[in-house]
């Protein structure tokens, strides 16, 4: 059995650094040291553990078969010792660490989102703490929390995955969207009319939300599926399709005539915004007082 050193968690830190920049020379600014102090370190660690763990060269890099389960290994193990970490400063009253933070994309111009405001209270209270924001899907999420690499992630999760808690933050406002150059923009037809047409247009649905987005329009498929909302926007906006998006997301192209809503009186469905974290498990201190901090700028965005 392998025992390993601080020069082992260095070593791995290193392996974790190029595999996140996606090569050695891509690697050299995130870690501040030349590409060959980062290949003579790689050199050790394969050592160290007796496995090749990528392909470097000409052909570029690419991670061996071993050296992808050792990755995932590796994201396992240093969290944890995030996590032992941080638990071990409640013993000088001092909550610090690295928080690991997932939320999906285009939250940015939504004014219901407590996220700017739970930062802001977060940081102001002194935390010796570094923030590692990551931004995926929702299945890509869970996953991270349900493996530790994600403390908590804030979010669309319309299945309820073994394993995670769920607690609800708010509701996002939705509507139905078509470009300028949809047939439907400009279209004057009665709202029975337009659900039909809209019913035998062409639909881009949410690869999260597809069955839910489908039987709003009581479309029977999509003609395209995405994962993301800025995926969606494009399409939305080449005049091919329609699709549902948030209302805070799509204000700047309604307002400049890009997009419109079709039936906003009818089409107007809200989605739940939820914080998910892994059950069964004690939060660690640093993770507690952001939770903390979450709720208590919801309750402020509910009573404001």
């Amino acid at each position: 059995m392998i025992q390993l050193h601080d020069a082992d968690l260095k070593l791995l830190r290193v392996f974790a650094a190029i595999v996140k920049c996606g090569g050695f020379s891509a690697a050299q600014a995130a870690l501040n040291i030349g590409q060959s102090t980062i290949s003579e370190q790689m050199t050790q660690l394969e050592a160290r553990l007796g496995v090749k763990l990528c392909q470097r060269g000409r052909s570029g890099f690419r991670l061996t078969e071993q050296g992808a389960a050792i990755h995932d290994a590796t994201l396992r193990l240093l969290s944890a010792v995030d996590t032992f970490c941080m638990d071990a400063d409640v013993l000088k009253q001092n909550i610090s660490g690295t928080l690991n933070l997932g939320i999906i994309d285009t939250t940015i111009t939504d004014p219901d989102s407590p996220l700017p405001v739970t930062t802001q209270r977060f940081v102001s209270r002194g935390h010796d703490v570094h923030l590692n924001v990551y931004v995926g899907t929702p299945a890509e999420l869970e996953e991270r929390v349900l493996d530790g690499r994600l403390h908590l992630a804030i979010g669309h999760f319309p299945t309820q995955v073994p394993g995670l808690s769920h607690a609800l933050l708010y509701q996002e406002a939705l509507g139905l969207y078509c470009g300028r150059r949809h047939p439907l923009y400009g279209s004057k037809a009665g709202p029975k009319a337009l659900l039909e047409a809209i019913g035998s247009s062409r639909i881009v649905a949410r690869g999260f939300m597809l069955q839910h987005d489908l039987e709003l329009l009581g479309a029977s498929k999509a003609a395209a599926t995405v994962d993301n909302i800025e995926a969606l926007a494009i399409l939305i906006i080449s005049g091919a399709y329609l699709g549902f998006l948030p209302r805070h997301y799509a204000a700047h192209w309604e307002e400049s005539g890009d997009m419109r809503p079709l039936l906003p009186e009818r089409l107007c469905p809200t989605a739940p915004f939820d914080v998910i974290t892994r059950r069964g498990l004690a939060p660690p201190p640093i993770l507690q007082a952001f939770l903390e901090d979450l709720a208590a700028s919801s309750r402020q965005a509910t009573r404001s």
